[in-house]
Order: structure tokens, then sequence, then C-alpha cells
């Protein structure tokens, strides 16, 4: 028995792989990919390494924040000189910053010049345009495919992310016992001179003239992509304790150790990385109801794993929300996708980048007093009670007159019409 991938279930996938814009530039995105994941490690051991015994904490948690935090204030300053670039383009400058960046972080830590303020001076330069980068990856899949191929493409793109958060970091333990983490953040380096090279070379064309307002006011006008945003950042700011709290049930109510964790971690990565894989396998009737399905069912998973403390339903509960999970950004995109002005698309991703990035560090941060007021597994429990919640206020808007059907009228979007030097898609 024959399987024909251009029509059967696997078609979506098979129709991304088949774009010859994707094709060049999928390679070198999951490159860096992996890199990053790498760098998940070393950027918090190479801080440990060159910072003073009794400022360790302070220089890592500037190191840790260093390496994200600034892509909000790239989106919002750098706007204005990047927004009419290509997509591809965008990726590339983004690529290129981050490798010379992390390049000069690579050659300092290795020769044993690397002090700590340049070091976080130089992570932060390497995060600048990295909302911008991500926005372009996004705005890219968007130009070149539609329906079920673009919600496909979008979940290649985060899945990629996701695997590499599994992957990288058992690597980076690896190379950094062999030669130290500055050599693991030079190999990051070098994945995105890759990625810049891969998308260099994509001709440089766009289909329309992007807006010269900047995403947040293209936001600010627009009552969906206000309620997008929103329920992106609640849902991701609800998730941030998640990170405190369940390192502490593991150590104080399951009497565990880092290596227990790092297996229920690792449970969880595995799921999100076979739902993120499955998105384009997904009816997509109602993607608004897909993300409300997505939330909901992400907190109920998440209430075993505080309601109890014995292994295995502590195992299966961040199995199965990670599998939840792992279609969200996918789908959620999908959305923005749908809802943007073309012109404005790639302005509207870097803006929802900015922001979602400080939601999770704010709930991160947030996520230490909860614990010590109401301890791990409270936490763990009142995260999903509220993330239920928030599922089910979208549920109501979606379903709701006049507001549901509006929504529900834009879930099938008009197909573009092929370049002239293109196959139809």
């Amino acid at each position: 028995m024959t399987v024909d991938l251009a029509t059967g279930r696997l078609a979506p996938y098979w129709r991304v792989l088949a774009d010859p814009v994707l094709r060049r530039v999928l390679p070198g995105y999951l490159v860096s990919a992996l890199g990053d994941g790498m760098s998940v490690v070393a950027v918090a051991w190479l801080a440990i390494q060159i910072s003073p015994v009794s400022e360790r904490g302070v220089w890592t948690g500037l190191a840790v924040a260093a390496y994200a935090l600034p892509a909000t204030v790239g989106a919002a300053m750098l706007g204005r000189f990047v927004r009419s670039l290509p997509s591809a383009r965008l990726m590339a400058l983004d690529a290129i910053l981050r490798a010379a960046a992390l390049g000069a972080v690579a050659v300092l830590g290795a020769t044993g010049l690397l002090r700590p303020a340049v070091y976080v001076a130089l992570l932060a330069m390497s995060a600048l345009l990295h909302a911008w980068g991500s926005a372009g990856a996004f705005s890219l899949v968007a130009e070149r495919l539609t329906g079920p191929e673009r919600v496909t493409g979008n979940a290649v793109l985060s899945t990629a992310s996701q695997a590499s958060v599994i992957v990288g970091p058992a690597i980076a333990g690896g190379v950094i016992a062999l030669t130290g983490p500055a050599w693991v953040i030079g190999i990051d380096a070098l994945t995105f001179m890759v990625l810049a090279v891969f998308c260099w070379r994509i001709p440089a064309k766009r289909a329309a003239e992007p807006t010269k307002a900047s995403g947040l006011r293209v936001i600010a006008g627009n009552r969906q992509l206000i309620g997008l945003l929103a329920i992106t950042c609640v849902f991701y700011f609800l998730y941030g304790p998640v990170e405190v709290a369940l390192p502490l049930h593991v150590v104080e109510d399951m009497h565990g150790n880092a290596g227990l964790l790092g297996v229920l971690l690792a449970v969880f990565g595995v799921g999100a990385l076979i739902g993120g894989l499955s998105t384009g396998l997904l009816p997509r009737k109602s993607p608004w109801l897909l993300v409300v399905a997505i939330i909901v069912g992400w907190g109920a998973a998440l209430l075993p794993v505080g309601f109890f403390s014995s292994v295995l339903p502590v195992m299966l509960g961040l199995g199965f929300g990670g599998l939840i999970y792992g279609p969200y950004t996918a789908m959620s995109t999908e959305l923005f996708q749908q809802v943007s002005p073309p012109d404005a698309l790639t302005a509207v991703l870097a803006t929802r980048t900015a922001l979602v990035i400080p939601a999770v560090s704010l709930g991160t941060m947030a996520g230490g007093p909860i614990v010590n007021v109401l301890g791990p597994a409270p936490t763990l429990v009142t995260s999903a009670a509220l993330t239920i919640g928030l599922g089910g206020i979208l549920g109501l808007a979606v379903l709701s007159e006049p507001v549901g059907k509006r929504w529900h009228a834009i879930a099938e979007p008009k197909r573009r019409l092929p370049a002239p030097d293109e196959t139809p898609p």
C-alpha cells in the first residue's frame, strides 16, 4: 500500500517542505533553534564561572534576563528602522547580530578576558532584534502558505523551539564538561551565522507595502487583536508561577531530587513536542475553539500535578499537559496571521513577542512570593484553576453573539495568489 503525501493526512507537512523558500530557510532555523537550546544551560553556567562568589546570584539572574528581555526594548525602539524589511531579511539581521554578539562572548570567555558587566551587555545586544527575527519567521510562513499548510508551518517553527529545549541542554552539558560554557555559546553563534546565510540568500521580495504604523498602534485599533494579545499574555503569565512551584513541589512534597525534576520536565517536553508536531492534523473548523480547548486542557492537566505528591499522577499530568499545550503557539499565531492586516503582520507579531516575553518573566517573578505564602502545591492548583477560568471566559466570548459569529467568520482565510515565478499553492 502506498501513501499519497500530497493528498493524505500528512499533506500539509509535505506542502510546507515542498515550498522552495521554506525548504531553504527551515534547515538554518532548526540549527539555530538547537543552538539556542544549548545556550539555555551555557548562559547561566558561564555567568557563574566569571562572577565573584558573593555576586553569582545577581549576575546569573542578569545574564539570563539579558538573553531574552531586551527583545521587548528592540521591538519598541527599532521598529521604525526595520519593519519595512522583508521577512527573510529580518531573520538574517537578527541572526547576524546574535552571531556577532555571542561570538564576542565566546572569544572573550575562552581567553579569560570576559567580565560580568561586558557579558550582560553583549547578551543584551544579541537579543535586541530577536522579536523582529521571530516575527519575520512566522510572517514568512504566512506569506508562503495558507490554510492547513500555514498552521503546519507555524507548528514546525514552534516545535523546533520546543525540541531544542529537550535536546539542547543535554548536548550542552557534554560540551561544557569537555571544553567549558564559552565554547557552547560559540557554537550557538555559529548556528545563527548559518541561519543568516540561509536567509540572506532568499530574494528580497514583499507582496505588500508595509504599514508605517507601529505594531502596538495596529493592535490597539483592532478589538480581536487586543483580545488575542491579552489572552496570550495572561495565559503565559499564569504559567510563570509553575516554573517556581514545580521544583519546590518535587523537593518538599514529593521528596525528590534534581534527577526527578529533570525526568518530569523531559516528560512535559516530549508531550509538547508530539502535540506540536500533530498540530497540522487537528480540525480547523474553529481555531478559536481549539485555542479555548488548549487553555482549558492545560489547566485541567495541571490540577493533578498540584493535588498529588506521588510520581505517576504528576508525570501523567505533565505529559498530557505538554501534549495539549504543544499546539498553542501554532494555533494562536495562526489567529494573529488571520486577523492582522497583511501589511502590518510583521510589526504585530514582533509586538506580540515583545509583550509575551516579559509576561512569562513577570509570572515567574510573582511565583516566588506566591509560593512563599501558599506553598508549592496550592500554587500549582491556583495556577490551574485560574487558567481554566481564563479559557472559560474566552470560550464564552467565542460562542456568544455577535462576537462569536464575527470571530468564526475569519476562520478560513483567503488564499494568496501565486507570484509569477512560482507554482500555485
